[in-house]
């Protein structure tokens, strides 16, 4: 197969939504996919059966979930403009404010769906200053010292997402706990309650039926459907990136010329600095790597092929040495990476590759010179 190209796979896929169909069985609370994070749609009939909606940021997010999704569809941007108000009313079955004077802006245009609002509890986790919605000063939601006394007989549900990558289950309970001391007043008078993402409660090794037990707790107290919003949870560990090495060179390191491109089709690779898990090798840190290359293990590093300096996805050691012409597999790039690829220096996309629990594998979507063409006009 040509390469570069993604891979979904739905037997790898399929452990996250097993997992997700735990956490609603045993607690109630339902998830709606994050389309922020993942909204290759050719994906949706396989995880509709596991989820109950989308979730959005935006007007075309939410026309998708709600075309080609089904479900629920929750809409939710951090500011709405007057002309796409009115068409996300009519994509939506929820629609969240994320400030008070965008709720009072178009509150009366929103007065057939289920209205609600973001809460900023100032208490989450994030490994990355960029991704840390409660940080000082942050946009994002509104704190509870700004919260009118008659909010609760305005609105049926908040949302609050805290959380990037969160893996520990007894963090995320100390912010539940905040959550009930800050807005312990409103929760009673609220129909529904969001946690956001961010929880990697699909991952191995995650309690999932405390983290169930905690949630039912929750929504009982209060009388809440619960929600959870999984993005990367729902895709961790279902996709890969596939590339062909077009060329070697060495100018000190070994270095692997490959034919994609880290801001073209990793973009947060190289905004979060991190090296994505590659098949057969294991990534170094930089302090590590003239040990490795002493050792006389083959260690490379792997580029991609634009001209910015700084392409590069990482430097590892492989099992193996690589040749010429030998394909690559990055193993986890669902999340964040398919929604975020570009055309920077015009180098060819990756076709879409969709592979069924029978095995089966079919071209989803290829992209040709127009593509490029025409998405600058």
């Amino acid at each position: 197969m040509t390469t570069p190209y993604y891979l979904i796979d739905e037997s790898r896929m399929q452990k996250a939504m097993e997992r997700i169909r735990y956490v609603e069985q045993h607690s109630g609370a339902k998830s709606v996919l994050a389309l922020k994070c993942f909204s290759t749609w050719c994906a949706f009939d396989f995880m509709r059966p596991y989820l109950a909606g989308t979730t959005s940021s935006s007007l075309y997010e939410a026309r998708l979930g709600n075309e080609k999704f089904g479900g629920e569809t929750h809409g939710y941007s951090v500011a709405y403009s007057d002309d796409e108000i009115d068409e996300v009313v009519r994509c939506c079955d929820k629609v969240i404010f994320n400030s008070l004077s965008q709720f009072e802006r178009f509150k009366d245009r929103a007065q057939l769906v289920s209205r609600g609002l973001r809460l900023n509890p100032r208490i989450g986790y994030s490994g990355y200053q960029l991704s840390n919605t409660v940080c000082q000063y942050s946009r994002l939601g509104v704190t509870a010292d700004k919260l009118p006394a008659d909010i609760g007989e305005q609105i049926d549900g908040v949302m609050l997402h805290m959380n990037c990558e969160n893996h520990d289950f007894t963090d995320l309970c100390r912010q539940i706990n905040e959550i009930e001391r800050q807005f312990g007043w409103l929760l009673p008078q609220l129909s529904w309650l969001s946690l956001g993402g961010g929880v990697a409660f699909t991952s191995d090794g995650y309690p999932l039926h405390e983290f169930s037990n905690r949630l039912a707790e929750l929504a009982e107290k209060y009388r809440l459907q619960v929600y959870l919003e999984p993005g990367e949870a729902s895709v961790t560990q279902s996709t890969s990136l596939v590339v062909s090495v077009l060329d070697i060179v060495d100018n000190g390191l070994p270095t692997l010329i490959v034919d994609a491109g880290v801001e073209t089709h990793l973009l947060d690779v190289l905004v979060y600095r991190f090296a994505p898990a590659l098949a057969g090798a294991t990534p170094l840190e930089d302090g590590e790597v003239e040990d490795a290359v002493a050792s006389g293990k083959p260690v490379y590093r792997v580029s991609g092929r634009t001209c910015l300096a700084g392409d590069v996805f990482g430097t590892y050691v492989f099992e193996q040495p690589v040749a010429l012409g030998q394909t690559l597999s990055f193993t986890d790039v669902a999340s964040y990476s398919m929604v975020k690829k570009n055309f920077f220096n015009g180098i060819r996309m990756p076709s879409i590759h969709y592979k069924n629990l029978n095995g089966e594998t079919r071209i989803v979507r290829e992209f040709a010179y127009e593509d490029f063409r025409d998405f600058l006009s």
